[in-house]
């Protein structure tokens, strides 16, 4: 966020508030699972006591709130989710996965029908940014491509 902390409302915080954005409330949240999700249970928390702000509702951030299923143990979330990360559920359904970020259901109508399509400026292929003259609209999509990246080449 350009050398400092975001705005205390959109920084993550919790679990469960941002699993029920991205999932549900707001259709413009493109988070995702970042590998430290499953090895790096540190990342959970504020060990260098940062000032990370309030939220509106008078939340102070610190650690990220977990699920109540890790009890409170930032070790216990990660050990869970990599336990579920190599589950057998996930190896025989991971191809869905990958046809959705790499394969078929990234463009056309079968990114449709799986509600899985990006504003043009995310698709790097569709976008030749040396064609385009206005420094405005270039830096614009720069910017947007700087915080949110794009969408990876399709296999």
């Amino acid at each position: 966020q350009g050398g400092s902390f975001d705005v205390a409302d959109r920084m993550f915080h919790s679990v469960k508030s941002t699993w029920e954005s991205a999932s549900r409330d707001n259709m413009s949240d493109v988070r995702e699972l970042i590998p430290e999700f499953f090895y790096l249970p540190e990342f959970l928390t504020n060990e260098n006591h940062f000032e990370l702000g309030c939220m509106q509702d008078g939340t102070v951030l610190g650690d990220v709130q977990l699920p109540p299923w890790a009890d409170g143990d930032p070790h216990k979330f990660i050990l869970l989710h990599r336990q579920a990360l190599e589950s057998d559920y996930v190896s025989a359904h991971l191809h869905h996965w990958i046809d959705l970020i790499f394969g078929h259901k990234q463009h056309g109508s079968a990114a449709v029908e799986a509600v899985n399509t990006y504003h043009p400026y995310f698709y790097g292929d569709k976008m030749d940014l040396n064609n385009i003259k206005d420094p405005l609209i270039k830096s614009t999509i720069l910017g947007f491509i700087s915080n949110f990246g794009q969408i990876p080449k399709q296999v």
